[in-house]
């Protein structure tokens, strides 16, 4: 099915979900006194790079605050903009002074536009809308400016909920189309049916979305003002109120039935930022990092739009029993519209782990080790973990006789920083591997203690945009000691830092649940100095990816802390390659003559363009062609699907009593291996040991 691809088909901004109707706001004045007083305190003396509380704090709350509450100006006018502007550099004395003027003023004056709202989409959709007018709407908000009047604002509703009306006809038009397609015999409705549906469902949706928003507590509405002020600190300082902190607790534990992919709100959006190794979505293979989900629907139920809602909302209609089925409706990195289903279930723990396979190339057999996660249980003493499962692999791969081994971390977003250290000390002898700093505090360097290594053949680490932390480090350390060649995207996510939990009653004496706040503590510096914060690792061997152009990385997000550098460590260049230079250039060489990564780059900037694309059409009959011109663009790149190598993938020997006992387990394994034959990543790593040539003894340079 043909699915558009612009980024505000259901769009109609409804971030009103920060507000109820008929909620009568008892505020709490000493609670919320109070814990304006604990963060304060917390912030400027614990973070690791505090932000001074000025007048440009103030403006950036400002600024923020509105965003969070109207990101496409469709509520306040540029009055009420006017009115707030009084305090734009009076809130950060009112912060110091556990003043709330500031918050109480607009949070007053937006109840107030979001009650008007609701008669405004009434009332446009009581006739049907006019969809042959030749118009389009921008959604470049960072552009646009709020309305100057009611009669303006009303306008702007117009549009957007013909936005909407737009795209869920779209959708009922070639849903009918599919059901001719399947049965000759159907009789398709009529447009007119069809449209007046459409409508139906617009308002339905938007009823749906407003009913919710009547069910908003007090501390739901002062956490939202309380995050653009931790917002300040950085993107990993966060506030959670005691109920948000109970369900991010559930929600790490990994016991939640669901579809297995964490969240979180951009802007009116539910985006996807990891999928969880051994998850059903995970499994499925169609959910990507980066997806925006526009609609959820249970089976075959009418989907419901989630554009605007708030997250925890969005998650309860996504979140489910194991076995029931959940359809959503995706706006992909790739800038299509497209409708998958997943049967949920729970994370399968064993797909979590480690795993390894034997590929034999020109007469060698190779390694190829593949590393979801750096994982550990501290509360259970005899729990596996990634560094001992990860000994054991490499044991198991050099008895087969392997010539080389890759170490597969595209998408590990991290994990456990010990077992990150003791993976490193598996391919080095002791020695130094990261750098932890504290604020105001020496640097402490982290290191290997165990003398001797697992391995010390040629070795590639495999990494992309979205490897992340723990993953970083190690990658990082494996190239400061030149003891791997890193392979991968123009540079790894750059999270270079560490967060911690703080509980707020531990610093004050009310009798009242004030939460916890989510703080940047610590930074992590490689042993050459440098942080991984923001660069990340920039690989040896750059290969295009989907992500090349994409905003999915720590400097796309709001404020991020700076890179900069330490002094280095004392550590020793393991020089044991005879070509190591040489096997990057050849490396190199081959990528950018390769005409599979030629296309991919080719396709990564085609993205790119798509999300740049702001516009749109109002007329449905262009909709329709804008839709259609997209698709036929992505036809170019179907040769992408396409590709695949005459390699052959073997389980090790480990594995093979499992794999003749367990049918599900033997598949997962089918699985995986067919996926790697397609993968042009692997094969220019395998490429890359093949060159590789490692030295009879192995000398060790100080550096």
């Amino acid at each position: 099915m043909k699915r558009n691809y612009k980024l505000i088909i259901s769009l109609i901004i409804l971030v009103g979900v920060l507000v109820s109707f008929n909620m009568r706001y008892q505020p709490d004045p000493e609670k919320n006194k109070e814990l304006v007083r604990v963060l304060r305190y917390i912030l400027t003396q614990g973070h690791y790079q505090p932000t001074d509380i000025n007048d440009s704090f103030s403006e950036a709350v400002f600024t923020d605050f509105l965003e969070i509450l109207d990101p496409s100006k469709h509520y306040f006018i540029q009055s009420d903009i006017d009115e707030f502007s009084l305090n734009i550099n009076e809130i950060d004395d009112q912060i110091l002074n556990d003043d709330l003027s500031f918050f109480y003023l607009v949070y007053n004056r937006y109840i107030t536009r979001v009650n008007e709202t609701k008669t405004y989409y009434q009332d446009i959709l009581k006739d049907p809308l006019e969809l042959t007018k030749e118009e389009t709407y921008s959604v470049d908000y960072k552009k646009s400016t709020f309305s100057q009047n009611k009669k303006e604002l009303i306008q702007v509703w117009r549009k957007q909920l013909k936005m909407r009306l737009l795209g869920t006809l779209y959708d009922k038009e070639q849903a009918e189309e599919d059901l001719l397609e399947t049965d000759s015999t159907y009789v398709m409705k009529s447009f007119e049916t069809l449209k007046e549906e459409a409508q139906t469902t617009t308002l339905d949706n938007m009823d749906n979305l407003y009913e919710r928003l009547e069910e908003l507590t007090q501390d739901d509405w002062f956490g939202y003002f309380i995050n653009s002020i931790t917002a300040q600190f950085g993107p990993h300082s966060t506030y959670l109120s005691p109920k948000i902190k109970k369900k991010f607790d559930i929600s790490m534990s990994g016991k939640l039935e669901g579809i297995g992919a964490r969240l979180m709100k951009e802007g009116e959006y539910t985006k996807i930022t990891e999928l969880i190794s051994g998850g059903p979505a995970w499994r499925a293979g169609e959910l990507e990092v980066g997806d925006l989900i526009l609609k959820v629907a249970q089976a075959d139920a009418e989907p419901l739009d989630i554009v605007g809602m708030r997250l925890d909302d969005a998650i309860e209609y996504i979140k489910g029993k194991k076995g029931t089925e959940v359809r959503l409706t995706l706006k992909k990195v790739d800038g299509r519209i497209e409708t998958i289903s997943i049967i949920r279930d729970v994370v399968e723990l064993d797909e979590t782990f480690v795993k390894s396979t034997i590929v034999e190339k020109n007469g060698k057999k190779y390694g190829l080790i593949n590393l979801p996660k750096f994982y550990i249980d501290f509360d259970e003493k005899n729990y596996r973990n990634s560094a001992t499962d990860m000994e054991k692999e490499i044991e198991n791969l050099a008895n087969e006789g392997v010539s080389g081994i890759a170490i597969d971390l595209r998408n590990n977003g991290g994990g456990s920083l010990k077992t990150a250290i003791e993976i490193a000390g598996l391919f080095i002898d002791e020695g130094p591997v990261v750098q932890v700093k504290y604020r105001g505090e020496k640097a402490q360097i982290r290191r290997d203690i165990k003398r001797g290594t697992k391995w010390d053949g040629p070795l590639v680490v495999m990494v992309n945009e979205l490897s992340a932390s723990a993953s970083e480090i190690f990658a990082a350390a494996m190239q400061d000691y030149k003891r791997a060649i890193v392979i991968g995207g123009k540079q790894t996510f750059g999270k270079g830092t560490v967060q911690n939990f703080v509980e707020l009653n531990r610093y004050s004496r009310l009798d009242k649940d004030l939460g916890f706040l989510k703080m940047t503590i610590q930074k992590f510096y490689r042993i050459d100095g440098g942080s991984t914060q923001l660069e990340g690792v920039i690989p040896d061997v750059i290969v295009p990816s989907r992500y090349s152009y994409l905003d999915v990385g720590e400097r796309d997000l709001e404020k991020p802390m700076p890179w900069d550098q330490i002094d280095s460590a004392n550590y020793t260049y393991w020089d044991g390659y005879e070509n190591y230079n040489t096997s990057i250039e050849n490396s190199r060489i081959r990528v950018f003559d390769n005409a599979q990564f030629q296309l991919i780059d080719k396709n990564a900037k085609w993205l790119k363009e798509g999300q740049n694309d702001k516009t749109i059409y109002l007329n449905y009959e262009t909709f329709k062609k804008d839709i259609e011109s997209r698709s036929k663009e992505a036809e170019a790149f179907d040769a992408l699907d396409d590709f695949k190598t005459d390699l052959t993938f073997k389980s090790p020997l480990h594995e093979i009593a499992m794999l003749e006992s367990d049918s599900i387990f033997a598949k997962k394994r089918e699985v995986w291996h067919t996926n790697l034959t397609k993968d042009v990543y692997i094969a220019e790593s395998l490429n890359i040991l093949e060159e590789l040539r490692t030295k009879n003894k192995v000398e060790l340079v100080k550096h």
